[in-house]
């Protein structure tokens, strides 16, 4: 396994981040796919194993039972100073006011949740989910920091925003001397590239390591097209990032399958090689619903591609709608 730091902090990551969305109870959560503690232990444990020291979740996951399933893994299967905890805040996780977003009340009552799910007295790495509208940006600001202060926190990221917005964050961080956001969590893959336009180059150029979510574009990079999984029938949200560039993106992955072919490797290893070698690239965050595919993700780790193979990757993209903001 390679590490690296993340951003210009001085923390630690493994190359390849076990994203822990795909584990949870799917009666509290939106994902019938969600596999269940005792098949999910075996991912954590099979990541530890393979040298991947951080893992990402989020308080809305399932109801915040993927928390739970991570937490209580971690804590039987490796001592807690030798992980690195993501997880987020955002999403709604009760009716009625302040259930979601980033208010200070929110975020103070969520970080407490969070920590009481986990098992643990502090999360290493605390992003913030989206952008929220309703709330001064100075006001979710200041309160990520009093949780840095307070030890709670180790670390602050963010996800999937505007350019715009992230560099209004991060100068008003630096105005007030608050603690900086470390890193960006956005949607980057070899069907989505529109994060090559602002935010990659941002993120470059302040220092942030950047850790996408859907690398393999929530399993469409991995699997011929005509390819179909429980998950894939049924994952709505994928609908909505898709389904308006079938036809542009089905080339795309035409030429994912074809270099796999060459280099007698799966199509899983040559999508996330492609991401892995994006600057400021730290470490993609993959989806495991099968054990090969954390094996597949480490393994994308020795493959160098070329500049002409990257050009026939890259060959049959076209400018998409910006989404994954909401």
């Amino acid at each position: 396994m390679e590490y690296r730091h993340l951003g210009q902090s001085g923390l630690e990551v493994s190359r390849i981040c076990l994203g822990c969305m795909s584990y949870g109870v799917a009666e509290r959560g939106h994902h019938p796919w969600v596999l269940g503690e005792a098949e999910a232990r075996q991912f954590i444990r099979h990541a530890l194993d393979l040298g991947i020291n951080f893992f990402d979740t989020a308080n809305v996951y399932s109801g915040g039972s993927s928390e739970e399933i991570l937490g209580r893994a971690l804590k039987d299967f490796v001592p807690r100073d030798e992980v690195v905890i993501a997880t987020k805040v955002h999403g709604r996780m009760r009716p009625g006011p302040n259930g979601a977003g980033l208010s200070r009340k929110a975020i103070l009552q969520e970080i407490d949740q969070s920590l009481r799910r986990l098992g643990t007295d502090y999360v290493d790495l605390y992003q913030i989910h989206r952008w929220d509208y309703t709330t001064p940006i100075e006001e979710t600001l200041e309160a990520l920091h009093d949780l840095v202060k307070a030890g709670k926190v180790r670390y602050l990221g963010a996800s999937s925003m505007h350019a715009w917005q992230f560099m209004k964050a991060l100068a008003l961080q630096e105005r007030h001397g608050w603690a900086r956001f470390v890193s960006m969590q956005n949607y980057v893959n070899l069907l989505y590239r529109e994060e090559e336009r602002e935010m990659l180059p941002l993120c470059q150029a302040e220092g942030v390591g950047v850790i996408p979510w859907s690398p393999l574009a929530r399993g469409r990079l991995a699997r011929p097209w005509m390819q179909s999984t429980t998950r894939s029938e049924t994952d709505q949200f994928a609908r909505t990032l898709y389904q308006k560039t079938a036809e542009q993106d089905r080339q795309v992955v035409a030429a994912v399958e074809a270099l796999a072919r060459e280099r007698g490797v799966s199509m899983a290893q040559i999508a996330l090689a492609w991401v892995l070698q994006k600057s400021p690239v730290v470490a993609p965050i993959v989806g495991a619903t099968k054990l090969q595919h954390l094996n597949d993700a480490v393994a994308a780790l020795a493959i160098q591609l070329t500049p002409a193979e990257v050009q026939a990757l890259e060959a049959h993209y076209v400018p998409h709608e910006v989404v994954g903001y909401e």
